[in-house]
């Protein structure tokens, strides 16, 4: 990974956690619940989302989905008038706990929003910019890492040769392989993905949807879809959501073709949502 050759004084910054004794659990989540005021968005939610998974959450709109996804690295933690029950464990440590350092948090969990979001900045600034502001000055080391990180969100053959040129004039389906590119210039262990296609035409959603599965290899995903035909193509296990609670969760295979309770089908085969 990109910043694995770098010494230890540039080096990003890393989270001090407990390794698991099974490299397999990655989140933990125990009796979570959430409120915004007094509306509760998310109701005793309980699942083990697993590394180098692809971890999927459907359900229809306003159901918690994307609240669910913005604990899993405290972004949530920005919005006003927000309060949580429960705990939710990263690697084994209580990352909702008071001395857990959420910034740390988001150096290690990434995330890709739904509309492509570059900064308005050169290419190369963009993919830069996470590894200046840890501390990485030298001029051959940042190189690698916007090269790497390029390559490794299918996008350097694109833009090797333009890289001065502003982010802004890139299509939407490219801008979205740079915003990608720059979580994965940071080395974390996650990506979350809040539907990160929805804004895309259906070639550079096929183009997203391939390099989210090579991903895979190095990192683990959790991606929240609208899209059934995507949580199935593309993810190991699928989360589905109903009014702010876990309906069902499982491996997609058995999600989509065998699953235990009739909401789950009615959903996944278009009844309502």
């Amino acid at each position: 990974m990109a910043l694995t050759a770098i010494s230890n004084e540039n080096k990003v910054t890393s989270i001090e956690s407990k390794q698991p004794e099974q490299a397999s659990t990655l989140f933990d989540v125990r009796d979570l619940n959430l409120w915004y005021n007094q509306t509760q968005a998310l109701k005793q939610i309980n699942l083990t989302i697993q590394q180098n998974n692809i971890t999927a959450i459907i359900g229809p709109s306003g159901c918690g989905k994307s609240t669910f996804l913005k604990t899993l690295n405290r972004m949530i933690d920005l919005t006003p008038s927000v309060t949580t029950t429960g705990d939710i464990y990263y690697k084994h440590d209580n990352m909702l706990a008071d001395s857990y350092n959420p910034e740390q948090l988001r150096t290690r969990v990434g995330m890709v929003f739904q509309k492509p979001n570059p900064f308005p900045k050169s290419i190369y600034e963009n993919v830069a910019y996470g590894p200046k502001i840890h501390g990485i000055k030298d001029k051959k080391i940042l190189n690698q890492i916007v090269e790497k990180s390029l390559r490794d969100a299918y996008l350097w053959d694109e833009v090797k040769d333009r890289l001065k040129d502003s982010a802004l004039g890139l299509s939407g389906g490219q801008q979205q392989r740079l915003c990608i590119a720059r979580t994965l210039a940071i080395e974390p262990d996650v990506i979350l993905m809040d539907e990160p296609t929805s804004a895309l035409d259906p070639v550079s959603t096929a183009k997203i949807e391939e390099l989210i599965q090579q991903l895979k290899e190095d990192y683990s995903i959790v991606i929240v879809t609208h899209n059934m035909q995507q949580a199935g193509r593309i993810s190991d296990q699928t989360a589905f959501f109903l009014n702010g609670e876990v309906v069902e969760f499982n491996d997609t295979h058995t999600m989509f073709h065998e699953p235990s309770d009739s909401r789950t089908h009615d959903y996944i085969n278009g009844h309502f949502g």
